[in-house]
């Protein structure tokens, strides 16, 4: 399967780089993977970001079409993620392999315990720079 494109807009760009270059973050295998997301992302203003692509602190419906199961997710920034069931740390695979796919898009993904999911993301629910937030 190919990879898919992915989109980010500036503003997650920076802020997540800022975060992975922190001691706290820098060298883990999460950090990892989202350097390597950031770094084939097409980053854009967030006014050129389409409403449908998972952004942080979107919330989206994503399935494992391994398992056919569907969830309801919010892609948070990791000291926010233990504050409720639906939130997903960027740094957790799911997070990582979720930000910057748009509606449709799937992508197969390792996960912790070695087993690959196909992940797709079937909606997006909110997406900040959709809703105008400000910078």
């Amino acid at each position: 399967m190919d990879t898919p494109r992915l989109i980010m807009s500036v503003r997650d760009a920076t802020r997540l780089e800022a975060m992975l270059a922190s001691p706290m973050f820098a060298g883990t295998d999460g950090a990892e993977r989202l350097e390597n997301e950031i770094a084939r992302a097409d980053v854009r203003e967030a006014q050129d970001v389409p409403a449908d692509v998972v952004t942080m602190n979107s919330s989206v419906v994503v399935e494992d079409e391994s398992t056919g199961t569907a969830r309801t997710v919010r892609v948070v920034y990791p000291d926010v993620a233990a504050a409720s069931p639906l939130y997903v740390s960027v740094l957790a695979p799911v997070g990582a392999a979720l930000l910057g796919l748009r509606a449709g898009d799937a992508i197969d993904w390792q996960m912790p315990g070695g087993r690959t999911s196909r992940l797709r993301v079937k909606e997006v629910l909110y997406q900040p720079e959709a809703a105008g937030l400000p910078e």
